[in-house]
C-alpha cells in the first residue's frame, strides 16, 4: 500500500496539468489581479500579537500586488482552538481557510465529516510547487479515502518526544543529559536536584502532559505498539510498558519530583524547572530556549517514528463553502515558494521585529552544497511585538534559521525526515463512524483520568483498572474489533 501511494503521488505531480472546472469556477493559469482582491478569512492557532495586524496589512499589500488576494488572520489560543473551531464549523459561519492538524482541529475528523475542499486537482494547476517540493510522505499523510483535504507545512516528519533540561542545572551538576532517555534514566538526576535545589520542580508537568508511551495510537487510547509487525490492536492501559511508566511517574510524583498541581496546571514560564517533556526535533533546543528566556538543552526518548498522526503535525485546510478556492490554493502556494512573504509571516517585519544577519563566510562555504542555505540569518528583537508558531503558516524551508542555529539547519531537516522509520501503521486511517458513541464516550472518560494517572498524581494500580472498566463499559472491545477487521483488510490489501 506503501509503495502504491508514493508512486501514485508522484505520477499525480508530474501529471500533464489539464484544464479542468468541476465546482472550481474559472481557470486562471496566471495571478489575476484585476478588480478587488479577493478576500479570505484564515483561522489559525496561536496567541494574538500585539503587531499582528501592522504584519497582516504589510502582508496584504505584498499579496494584493501579486494575486490579487488580502486576508484576514484570525488567531486564536492554544487552549481554545478547538472549540473555537467546531462552533465556526458547526454554526456555518464564514472561514476560508484554518490550521488543521492531527493534534487541533483533527484533520482526518473534519474531513471525514465533509468538511474540507478537496484539493487534488486545484493543486495540479495552482499548487504546482507544492506538490513537487513536499516530501511525498507528508502528501501521503494528507490524503484520506484517496483525496487531499490539507496542504502540509513541510518540518519535521517525525514523532520525536524528548526532555528539555534547563542548561543552567545541566552544566552546574555536569549532567549527562545526552545519555537520558528513558523515563527511568532521570530518577538520579531528579534527585539530586530535589536535594539541592529547593525553589526547583524537578520534573515540572501541566494537565497536558502524556507520559512516554511507546505506540501508535490511532485513536486514543487504542493502537498498534511501534514494532508490533503483527499489528495486534490493543488498549494502551492494557499493555505492559504503559503500566510500568505509570507507576514510575506515581514513584517520582510521590518523591516530590514532580509539581503538585500538575494534573490541573497550565504552563507557567515563572516556575523554575529542571526538566520537562516536548515534542522535539533537529534544533529544537534554540526555538524552544528563544520562547522561555533562558538556554535548554534536550534529548530523545524514543527513536523517531513516522504515524500518520506525526506528519499531520501542521497543515493548512480549506472550506468546502470558500467561494474562491482557486485563489485560495494561488496564496498557499505563494506562500510556500516566496522568500519575502514567507519570511514576513514567519518572523515580522525587518528592523521592527528582527534584524537580518549575513551569515558568516566560513560558515557558508562549511555548508556549500547542501539544500536550503541563505545568506542571512534573523535576529528576532526582544519583546517585539510579534512572535508566532511558525509552522502554523507555512513549510519551514524557506524561512531564514536563527542567529543561534547553524546555517544547515533545514538541510539536517530533510536528513533527519529521510532517515526516520515509518511506524507499522503508517498510511492506515481508522474509519470510526461505526463505534462514534463508544469513542465520544472514550473523550470523556480520558478527560476524567488522564491527566491524573499521566502525571503520577494518583496510584495507577487502583486507577488503571478504574478505567480500563469505564472504558469496558463504553464498548473498548467493540472498538478494538472494529479497528483490527480495518487493520487486517488494510493489511492484506498493502
Amino acid at each position: 500500500m506503501k509503495n502504491k501511494k508514493r508512486l501514485w503521488l508522484g505520477a499525480f505531480a508530474l501529471a500533464g496539468l489539464m484544464a479542468f472546472s468541476a465546482g472550481c469556477g474559472k481557470e486562471i493559469e496566471e495571478a489575476d489581479v484585476s478588480g478587488e482582491p479577493v478576500h479570505l478569512i484564515w483561522y489559525q492557532i496561536g496567541t494574538v500579537q500585539q503587531d499582528g495586524k501592522i504584519v497582516e496589512k504589510q502582508v496584504n499589500d505584498y499579496i494584493s500586488e501579486k494575486i490579487g488576494v488580502t486576508v484576514e488572520i484570525i488567531p486564536v489560543n492554544w487552549n481554545d482552538y478547538n472549540a473555537k473551531m467546531r462552533s465556526v464549523i458547526s454554526t456555518g459561519a464564514r472561514w476560508d481557510m484554518a490550521f488543521s492538524s492531527s493534534w487541533a482541529n483533527d484533520y482526518l475528523e473534519i474531513a471525514q465529516k465533509g468538511t474540507l475542499l478537496e484539493l487534488d486537482e486545484l493543486l495540479k494547476v495552482y499548487g504546482k510547487d507544492l506538490l513537487s517540493d513536499i516530501d511525498s510522505r507528508f502528501w501521503s499523510a494528507a490524503t484520506i479515502n484517496g483525496k487531499i483535504y490539507g496542504v502540509p507545512s513541510q518540518k519535521e516528519i517525525g514523532n520525536m518526544p524528548m526532555w528539555v533540561f534547563t542548561k543552567e542545572y545541566v552544566d552546574k551538576y555536569d549532567i549527562p543529559y545526552e545519555e537520558i532517555h528513558s523515563l527511568e534514566d532521570l530518577e538520579p538526576w531528579l534527585f539530586t536536584i530535589k536535594e539541592e535545589e529547593p525553589d526547583v520542580v524537578p520534573l515540572y508537568l501541566t494537565s497536558e502532559f502524556t507520559a512516554p508511551t511507546y505506540m501508535d495510537k490511532i485513536t486514543d487510547p487504542v493502537g498498534i505498539e511501534y514494532g508490533d509487525e503483527t499489528l495486534t490492536v490493543k488498549n494502551v492501559f492494557e499493555t505492559k510498558r504503559m503500566m510500568e511508566t505509570l507507576k514510575t511517574m506515581h514513584r517520582y510524583y510521590e518523591a516530590g519530583y514532580i509539581n503538585n498541581d500538575a494534573a490541573v496546571a497550565r504552563d507557567d514560564r515563572n516556575v523554575k524547572r529542571f526538566v520537562t517533556k516536548g515534542d522535539g526535533q533537529p534544533f529544537a533546543e534554540s526555538t524552544w530556549s528563544q520562547t522561555l528566556g533562558y538556554e535548554v538543552v534536550a534529548s530523545p526518548i524514543m527513536e523517531t517514528q513516522i504515524t500518520n498522526a506525526s506528519a499531520r503535525g501542521a497543515l493548512t485546510v480549506i472550506s468546502k463553502d470558500c467561494e474562491n478556492p482557486q485563489k485560495a490554493v494561488a496564496f498557499l502556494n505563494l506562500i510556500n515558494t516566496d522568500m519575502y512573504l514567507r519570511n514576513l509571516l514567519n518572523y515580522g517585519i525587518e528592523d521592527v521585529h528582527y534584524t537580518k544577519v549575513p551569515v558568516d563566510e566560513d560558515e557558508l562555504e562549511a555548508a556549500s552544497g547542501k539544500r536550503y542555505i541563505y545568506d542571512y540569518k534573523v535576529h528576532v528583537l526582544e519583546n517585539s511585538g510579534y512572535s508566532v508558531p511558525y509552522y502554523v503558516q507555512g513549510g519551514l524551508y524557506n524561512t531564514w534559521v536563527l542567529d543561534t542555529d547553524p546555517v544547515d539547519k533545514w538541510d539536517t531537516f530533510v536528513s533527519y525526515n529521510e532517515n526516520s522509520v515509518e511506524a507499522p501503521t503508517f498510511g492506515f486511517d481508522f474509519n470510526g463512524s461505526r463505534v462514534s458513541g463508544q469513542l465520544f464516550n472514550f473523550r470523556i472518560i480520558l478527560d476524567q483520568y488522564g491527566p491524573a494517572l499521566y502525571t503520577g498524581s494518583v496510584d495507577p494500580e487502583v486507577y488503571v483498572p478504574m478505567l480500563n472498566q469505564k472504558l469496558n463499559e463504553y464498548g473498548m472491545q467493540e472498538v478494538i474489533d472494529e479497528m483490527q477487521r480495518q487493520i487486517d483488510s488494510w493489511k492484506q490489501s498493502s
